[in-house]
């Protein structure tokens, strides 16, 4: 356990996607999960993991593809969302520790995933908005998406955007640097 407070667990999300709505019978489903560790006290980010997840009610359309670069032959390859939930929580303390996503969709559709498919809730109660607090430091009037808060900043975007592991150590890099003002909410 994280007995100092100090480390954080970054996440995000891509999910089942499409150009309009979804097709019939088919709904949005986690199929990457990206998840950064922060030492918040030392100030970095320490580790960068990635899962994927084998969608089971829907299928990764050709805009999905485009958008994230994730193919169907390589989800279907991946974990089940119920055994990716057990590796959040075993092998990333996922219930322990605190964490943050930019925005509160990928918080919403972990709750939805879990309770449409009766699978255990793999996160503690100890959530932040990274986008909030990213907001509230630099005085924006609007919420900025990631890419936009990254030139806010002055930091690069490392790798693609729109995949899981790339966009949470993005995301990572901006709670260090709101951390490095001293704008990152203590846990609670």
């Amino acid at each position: 356990m994280d007995v100092e407070g100090h480390l954080l667990n970054v996440v995000d999300v891509e999910a089942t996607c499409w150009e309009g709505q979804p097709p019939p019978g088919q709904v949005n489903e986690i199929i990457e999960i990206g998840l950064t560790v922060v030492d918040l006290r030392a100030g970095e980010r320490t580790a960068k993991h990635r899962l994927l997840v084998r969608p089971a009610r829907s299928e990764v359309s050709a805009f999905c593809t485009e958008l994230t670069g994730l193919t169907p032959a390589e989800v279907a390859g991946g974990l089940s969302f119920a055994e990716a939930c057990r590796v959040l929580a075993r092998d990333h303390r996922a219930g322990l520790l605190p964490w943050a996503s930019w925005g509160d969709y990928d918080r919403n559709q972990f709750t939805r995933q879990c309770r449409r498919t009766g699978t255990a809730y793999p996160f503690g109660h100890r959530h932040t908005n990274a986008k909030a607090a990213f907001t509230a430091s630099y005085g924006l009037r609007r919420r900025p998406g990631m890419a936009q808060a990254l030139r806010v900043a002055g930091l690069p975007l490392e790798g693609r955007h729109h995949r899981g592991d790339d966009d949470a150590w993005n995301i990572a890099a901006l709670v260090v640097r709101l951390a490095g003002r001293g704008d990152w909410p203590a846990a609670s």
